[in-house]
C-alpha cells in the first residue's frame, strides 16, 4: 500500500527526516508518533501527497483516503451539503447528478436512445450502492457526532470542529485502501471516539495515524513510527508496549554512548600523555588517534531525552469585579438558532466552563464574545480595564506568510530577546522564531496561539479547545500554568483532565444557557462535550 525509500523530509530548511525506509501494508495499523515539532504532520503531507520530498521514493497503491489537521474547504465544496460532500468520496454526488438528468431527458425525449442512456446509467447507479448510499452516510456521520440536522447544512456554515467531522466521515465512507489521519480525534466527543475506534479496529485496511490520544493508540495500531531528530525507529505492539521498548532502548542506547564517550576520552589523554616522549611511544600514540577517529565515525549518539516542559503566565493586570455581562445572546446561521436567550456573568478570577454537546453553539458563543461574529440578538460587555485575549480552536490568528516572532511582535512592543526567550518557553527555540509560522506543526501551533496570549497582557481568556495537538507533557505543563493564573477564563473543552486542572466554579450548559456551579459528578459531561 505504501513504501519509502531512503525517504527525507525538509521543512523551513531543517531536516525533520533523514534516508528512512518503512512500508505499511494491508491490515498495517501504524501509529506515527513523536514529540510537538518533530516533523509528524509534515512527513504525513509528503506521505499524502501534499509536499514534495527531499529525497528518496515513495510509491503508493491504491484508493488513499488522506486527513489533515485543518482539512479547508474550497469555494465549492463551501456551498455543497455535508451530505452530498460525503456522498462524494465515492463519487456518488457526480453519478447521482448525472442520473437526474438523463431522468429529464427521457422524460423530455423519449427515445429508445434515451431510455437506454437512463437504464445503463441507472443500473450502475445501483451496482455502486447509490441508493443504499444516503443511509450509509447518515449511519457514519452519526457515529461521529454530528446530528442528521446539520447533514443538510452547507459545509462552510458548520463550525471548523463539524467540517473535520464531515471531512472524515467522507475519507471513512469512500473506502479506501490506505487512510493517514492526523489527529482524528480532534473536536469529537467520547462516543464519536468510541465510535472511531471501533471502525479503525474493523478496518482491513492500511492505516497510518497521527494521534496524542493515548486511547486511541493502545486501542487502534499494532506498529509504532517513532520519531525524532531526524531519525525513524520502528516498534511493534501497542502505544503502552512502544513506551516500554522505547524506554529500554533509550537506557541501552545511553550507556553505550557513555561508555563510547568514556572510551575515547581515555585513548586520547592516554595518546596526550606519550606524544614528545620516544618514537615508539609516538608511534603508539598516532595508533591510538586513528582508534579515536574511528570510535568517533562509528559513534552512537545518545537518544533525545524528553523535554520537562515548564510554562508561566505573568499575573494579569487589575481590573473591575465584573469582568464579562451577557445579556439575551442569541446565535443563527440563517436557520433556526443555535442558542437564544442565553445570559451570564464572570467576575474576576473567576473560571466559567460551557459545556454542550457537539453543535449547542459553545465555539459560535466564544465567537461572539471574542468580536469575531455578531450575535442575531442580545448583548454583551466587558468590565472596567477588562481585555480579553481569544484562543481560537482552528488558530485563525495564525497567518501564513508571517514569522513566528513577528506574531508576537504584533502583541506586545518588548525587545526581541525577550520574545525569544518567551518563545523559547513554549519550546519554539532557534531558528523556529523566525518560520513561516502556517509550517508548524498543529502542537506548535497551539503553543505560539497560547504565546500570543501571555504577551498580550490579558486578564480575561476565551479559549476554546486550548489542549489539541498538544503532547502529554506539554499538556500537563499547560493545564498547570493556566491552573495557576489568576484571570478570568471562559473555556470549552472536552479533555476532562484539563477541565479537572482549572477546577472551574460554574458552568454554562448549552444551548439552553443554564447556570450552575461545578460539580464533580459534571465529569462525564466534559468527554460528552
Amino acid at each position: 500500500m505504501l513504501q519509502a525509500t531512503n525517504l527525507s523530509v525538509e521543512i523551513g530548511g531543517k531536516t525533520t527526516l533523514r534516508s528512512a525506509s518503512f512500508t505499511v501494508r494491508a491490515g498495517d495499523k501504524v501509529g506515527l508518533v513523536g514529540r510537538n515539532g518533530a516533523g509528524k504532520t509534515t512527513l504525513l503531507k509528503v506521505l499524502g501527497g501534499d509536499r514534495e520530498p527531499a529525497g528518496g521514493k515513495l510509491l503508493r497503491q491504491g484508493g488513499l483516503g488522506y486527513l489533515p489537521q485543518d482539512p479547508k474547504a474550497d469555494i465549492k465544496t463551501a456551498s455543497t451539503t455535508a451530505l452530498t460532500h460525503v456522498l462524494s468520496g465515492r463519487g456518488l454526488d457526480a453519478a447521482a447528478e448525472r442520473l437526474e438528468k438523463l431522468r429529464i431527458a427521457m422524460e423530455e425525449t423519449p427515445s429508445e436512445e434515451n431510455i437506454a442512456k437512463f437504464a445503463r446509467a441507472q443500473e450502475r447507479f445501483a451496482d455502486d450502492g447509490g441508493y443504499s448510499a444516503e443511509s450509509d452516510v447518515r449511519r457514519i456521520i452519526a457515529g461521529l457526532g454530528l446530528g442528521d440536522d446539520r447533514a443538510e447544512l452547507p459545509v462552510g456554515v458548520l463550525s471548523g470542529g463539524e467540517r473535520r467531522r464531515v471531512e472524515l466521515a467522507r475519507i471513512l465512507f469512500a473506502g479506501n485502501d490506505l487512510l493517514m489521519l492526523d489527529e482524528p480525534t480532534n473536536h469529537i466527543d467520547v462516543d464519536a471516539k468510541t465510535w472511531l475506534m471501533q471502525f479503525l479496529r474493523n478496518y482491513r485496511g492500511a492505516l497510518l495515524v497521527i494521534s496524542h490520544d493515548l486511547e486511541l493508540l493502545d486501542e487502534s495500531i499494532n506498529r509504532v513510527l517513532h520519531l525524532d531528530e531526524g531519525e525513524m525507529h520502528e516498534y511493534k505492539g501497542t502505544y503502552s508496549q512502544y513506551r516500554v521498548s522505547r524506554a529500554k532502548d533509550v537506557e541501552r542506547l545511553t550507556k553505550l554512548a557513555d561508555r563510547q564517550a568514556a572510551e575515547v576520552g581515555r585513548l586520547t589523554t592516554q595518546a596526550d600523555s606519550m606524544r614528545g616522549q620516544t618514537a615508539k611511544r609516538a608511534r603508539v600514540a598516532r595508533a591510538m588517534d586513528k582508534k579515536v577517529e574511528r570510535l568517533r565515525a562509528d559513534a552512537i549518539v545518545g537518544p533525545t531525552k524528553e523535554r520537562s516542559s515548564r510554562y508561566r503566565f505573568p499575573d494579569p493586570p487589575h481590573c473591575g469585579r465584573l469582568v464579562l455581562e451577557a445579556n439575551g445572546l442569541a446565535k443563527s446561521y440563517g436557520g433556526p438558532p443555535v442558542f437564544k436567550d442565553v445570559s451570564f456573568s464572570v467576575e474576576r478570577g473567576e473560571r466559567l466552563l460551557i459545556l454542550g454537546l457537539n453543535g449547542a453553539g459553545k465555539t459560535s458563543l466564544l465567537r461572539v464574545i471574542a468580536g469575531q461574529q455578531d450575535a442575531n440578538a442580545g448583548t454583551f460587555r466587558l468590565g472596567l480595564d477588562v481585555s480579553a485575549g481569544y484562543y481560537a480552536q482552528e488558530h485563525e490568528g495564525i497567518e501564513a506568510g508571517v514569522s513566528v516572532l513577528d506574531h508576537l511582535r504584533r502583541q506586545a512592543n518588548q525587545p526581541d530577546d525577550e520574545l525569544r526567550a518567551l518563545l523559547g518557553m513554549f519550546d519554539l527555540r532557534g531558528d523556529k522564531a523566525f518560520q513561516d509560522a502556517s509550517t508548524l506543526s498543529g502542537g506548535e501551533k497551539t503553543k505560539l496561539a497560547l504565546a500570543q496570549l501571555v504577551v498580550g497582557g490579558h486578564n480575561l481568556l476565551l479559549l476554546d479547545e486550548p489542549t489539541n495537538n498538544l503532547d502529554p507533557p506539554s499538556l500537563e505543563a499547560i493545564g498547570a500554568a493556566l491552573a495557576g493564573w489568576k484571570g478570568a477564563m471562559v473555556i470549552v473543552s472536552h479533555d476532562a483532565r484539563f477541565v479537572e486542572q482549572l477546577a472551574p466554579q460554574r458552568v454554562l450548559m448549552m444551548p439552553e444557557g443554564t447556570l450552575d456551579y461545578w460539580s464533580e459528578d459534571l465529569i462525564e459531561l466534559v468527554e460528552m462535550a
